[in-house]
């Protein structure tokens, strides 16, 4: 068994979870801060799956050394955010991850899935011999190109959990 199987599988299983949880709601929904009041940290749906999208995206990109998808193919300009082209969006604050506002679920989702493709195209063609090379220096203990897409995957697993409970949140 090729080593990525396993996260090919679960990149695809994350991406499910992200678009069933959009299933069903308006944008108003998917935008809505869940608990503004008690929970500010807790992001909109709408910033969840815009974020695994573009951390995919980006962290894929740098991995194969070219220009994210998100300028490449023009997503940047389809969302038109309130938001510099490169903020770094892992370390939004509440304010600034409200201006996380999709008003086409579709495009979400579609972005999402062009994103989720680009993963599982990565991982279905990175030589077994690669996983071991050293990417990131800045670390201590520097960053190999598996641990990165351990955890590009445990990311989007991770956030597609915290956007069912979200969607709890906002339906209730």
């Amino acid at each position: 068994m090729n080593n990525t199987v396993l996260l090919i599988d679960a990149a695809g299983r994350a991406q499910e979870r992200l678009l069933q949880a959009l299933d069903g709601l308006s944008p108003e929904q998917i935008n809505r801060i869940p608990a503004p009041e008690v929970a500010p940290s807790i992001k909109s749906l709408a910033w969840l799956v815009w974020h695994v999208a573009r951390e995919m995206d980006f962290q894929i990109a740098d991995l194969l050394g070219v220009e994210p998808l998100y300028f490449s193919e023009g997503w940047g300009d389809k969302f038109a955010l309130d938001l510099p082209p490169d903020t770094q969006d892992w370390k939004h604050t509440p304010s600034e991850a409200a201006k996380v506002m999709v008003t086409d679920i579709q495009l979400l989702r579609d972005y999402l899935s062009r994103a989720t493709d680009f993963v599982i195209d990565y991982l279905a063609h990175v030589s077994a011999k690669s996983l071991g090379d050293i990417i990131d220096e800045s670390w201590d203990p520097p960053v190999t190109r598996a641990a990165r897409l351990v955890s590009i995957v445990d990311d989007a697993i991770m956030h597609s959990g915290q956007a069912i409970y979200v969607k709890r949140l906002i339906r209730t």
